[in-house]
């Protein structure tokens, strides 16, 4: 028998989650040699993805909502990448990396159902399998989908990107500026502020904790908005964007955890002929994407964003970390 440590789901949080009570790792054991049924594969996980929409899975099953909740007792699930150990499905072979739904454990065993959503890996840009959770998996996706769906950028426009140093905020930063766009950015540090400017090289950076951002966005007004974090962001940015603007709606961590803000600038969605669009990218076709930004990243044409990794699996202090900041850059849990 082999060691086979998970992450699991074990608690309802009521606010930020608590590592060790709400979330806590477990050692559990299995047989790699034990026979597969038809259609099975067996995995080593080599890489997992900690997103903050995971915070919204933490609560109780009959609730329901955009994606299913955590199963109480069982590990938390979300985008990694694994090695296919053993496999009794034609669609894989040994020493395959894929892609998809995982366990927050060592080692999985997927069924014909659950095996149909992984997609093989070729990995011909020879990325990290941190990569392939991060900039060239869904956060990525992410960006790309929203910023040429939903964003319609047109060379020359303003866009401002709240939550920026986070792993969708920094590819939306290198697609707009490959777009021709003036980028405005905030974050939540000096750190992360110097990362966006001296590295990313937007033209306007700027901490939100320490400087106003209604102020900020009225010398900088936008045309479009990449809305990471809601809140008193978000009205600022109602109240300044230019006619016509965009809103994309991808997140809004600081009302994760139970805060709330009350909007004050909703009729300017009225007053400016705003569009106001939020998005799932779950189900989109990603095509074009893997066609075309794995390449563009290990070409050095747009920048790998700045990760944030964990060894092994923890009791869940990493992903508190994400919610409250602490981290910079893509949150991904590393097994190699």
């Amino acid at each position: 028998m082999t060691r086979n440590q998970s992450l699991n789901f074990v608690k309802v949080p009521s606010g930020f989650p608590k590592p060790g009570e709400d979330l806590k790792r477990v050692d559990g054991q299995i047989d790699l040699d034990a026979p597969l049924k038809d259609g099975e594969v067996l995995t080593r996980t080599l890489s997992l993805s900690l997103d903050p929409y995971m915070r919204g899975r933490m609560r109780p099953e009959e609730i329901a909502s955009y994606v299913p909740a955590f199963t109480l007792g069982a590990p938390m699930t979300n985008f990694g990448v694994s090695e296919v150990l053993a496999t009794a499905n034609p669609a894989f072979k040994k020493g395959d990396k894929v892609y998809g739904f995982h366990n927050f454990q060592e080692y999985s065993t997927f069924d014909s159902a659950a095996a149909a959503g992984l997609k093989v890996l070729e990995n011909k840009e020879n990325l990290p399998w941190t990569t392939w959770v991060g900039s060239a998996g869904m956060p990525g996706q992410t960006a790309w989908y929203g910023l040429h769906a939903i964003g319609k950028p047109v060379k020359g426009e303003t866009i401002f990107v709240s939550g920026a140093s986070g792993p969708v905020g920094q590819i939306v930063i290198a697609l707009s500026q490959q777009l021709g766009l003036k980028v405005v950015a905030s974050a939540g540090s000096e750190e992360k502020v110097a990362y966006l400017k001296d590295t990313l090289k937007v033209d306007v950076a700027f901490n939100y904790k320490t400087q106003n951002t209604l102020k900020m966005l009225e010398a900088n007004r936008p045309d479009i908005y990449w809305d990471n974090v809601g809140g008193e962001t978000l009205d600022a940015a109602l109240a300044t964007l230019n006619p016509l603007g965009r809103i994309v709606g991808c997140g809004q961590i600081s009302e994760y955890n139970g805060q709330s803000y009350p909007l004050r600038n909703m009729m300017q969605i009225v007053a400016k002929s705003l569009t106001f669009i939020g998005f799932i990218i779950i189900g989109k076709d990603t095509t074009i994407f893997y066609d075309t930004i794995p390449k563009l990243i290990a070409s050095g044409a747009i920048k790998a964003p700045r990760e944030d990794i964990t060894k092994g699996l923890d009791n869940g202090e990493s992903f508190l970390d994400l919610l409250t900041g602490k981290n910079f850059g893509k949150a991904v849990i590393s097994f190699e």
